[in-house]
């Protein structure tokens, strides 16, 4: 089977709209995380998140489609049409059948039920939008995609939490290897920062509550870490075989070399405490990689801040990478941008192929004093030039949902 290829990007996250916004963002270890803004949060105990700023879904779309689409879908449309520009692909009358669209999400149109919800409460069922079930459901993402771009190849989407992101990557490039298309646009998207999910997870006690100093919040492996932060975003990738991308020029980024997910079996929300499903994930990806772990230079870790999950994923990287985890380099984009839920893996790969491309990786911000008990190498502070020849993007799940996918220098 010949190699999947990298051969576009495109992002919306909380650092600006792109790719360029996003990549000089997180090397600068700038922070996109600040009070809300899209609603008044001053009833809430937690009243921060990494919001998308200055987002116009209608340089993406009309006015008309924009108003029938929750915002993740529009996030996802936006991040699509820069990767396929960026891969210079023309989706034809000759090719529309021979390309599919994998974007996944950890809850699809969350503002689009809250708010008819409210609309109904208020003023009656006969106000609530016609279009409310197609705006929510969560393969509205990939349809969309496939409906803005004019492609009619397999539009697929998994629900898979916060592994979802990555999971898009394993079963697009499963489309291309088992010759069903040959290419995929994929990755995540998600946009549910609302008053009600917001307050859901403060009472779960997963969200940092340092409203007062936001950009310093989210602190993924510090010892006064207290939660994740809130994010919201899309990451897409255009993803073809090797052969294909070499017959029409396109240059190609980095390979895809393949990637795996697994279970824990435990929980609904914390991770198992040994990392065995985590880590299991990752044997399985290196596996198919056909990868040793001293392969691996990078790891852009799921690391979402929180007093167990940090703690499971270094237990999982020492459990995979033997005494080669301390020469790793592992770095959180979240202490940065949020959790992203659906999306947070889709950019996780973005990094690992701009890692490979520019021989840079990102830093961990907010990394002041380090958990013993999260002992690697998590680039503190400040982005480090470094070459990376194979690179590993984790994503884990509410559910106990493990996803890992791994990119290589070609």
């Amino acid at each position: 089977m010949g190699r999947v290829v990298v051969t576009g990007m495109g992002a919306v996250s909380p650092l600006g709209i792109g790719v360029d916004a996003l990549w000089s963002g997180l090397l600068a270890g700038r922070s996109g995380i600040r009070r809300i803004e899209h609603f008044d949060p001053s009833g809430l105990e937690v009243q921060i998140a990494g919001e998308v700023p200055d987002f116009d879904p209608k340089r993406f779309v009309d006015f008309k489609a924009a108003r029938r689409m929750d915002r993740f879908a529009q996030f996802a449309v936006a991040a699509a049409r820069e990767a396929v520009e960026q891969a210079g692909l023309s989706i034809t009358d000759e090719n529309r059948e021979r390309v599919g669209v994998v974007v996944n999400t950890g809850g699809g149109g969350i503002p689009t039920i809250e708010h008819e919800v409210g609309v109904m409460a208020a003023k009656g069922p006969t106000r609530v939008s016609p279009f409310l079930i197609p705006m929510f459901a969560p393969n509205m993402a990939s349809c969309q995609v496939s409906i803005a771009l004019g492609i009619r190849g397999p539009s697929v989407t998994a629900v898979a939490a916060c592994a979802a992101g990555v999971q898009a990557f394993v079963d697009a490039v499963h489309l291309i290897e088992r010759g069903e298309v040959d290419v995929a646009i994929t990755g995540g998207a998600e946009a549910g920062i609302t008053p009600v999910a917001i307050a859901s997870l403060a009472s779960m006690g997963a969200l940092s509550r340092r409203n007062d100093d936001p950009e310093h919040a989210c602190r993924p492996f510090d010892l006064g870490r207290d939660g994740f932060v809130f994010g919201e975003g899309a990451g897409i990738m255009v993803l073809e075989s090797e052969e294909h991308a070499v017959r029409r020029g396109a240059g190609a980024i980095c390979q895809v070399s393949g990637g795996a997910y697994t279970s824990d079996a435990f929980h609904i929300t914390a991770p198992r405490a040994d990392g065995t499903g985590a880590a299991l994930a990752m044997r399985r990806t290196l596996a198919r990689a056909e990868l040793a772990p001293e392969d691996v230079g990078y790891v852009a870790a799921h690391a979402t801040a929180t007093p167990l999950g940090d703690i499971a994923e270094t237990t999982a990287l020492k459990c995979v990478f033997g005494d080669h985890a301390a020469k790793l380099a592992v770095s959180a984009n979240k202490s940065m941008i949020g959790h992203l839920l659906g999306a947070a893996g889709a950019v996780s790969a973005l990094v690992c192929a701009l890692a490979i491309r520019d021989g840079r990786v990102p830093p961990t911000i907010n990394l002041d004093a380090q958990d013993p008990a999260c002992d690697l190498d998590y680039v503190p502070n400040v982005a480090r030039d470094l070459r990376v020849d194979a690179a590993l993007a984790n994503g884990f799940g509410f559910g106990g949902q493990n996803a890992c996918a791994v990119f290589r220098r070609l």
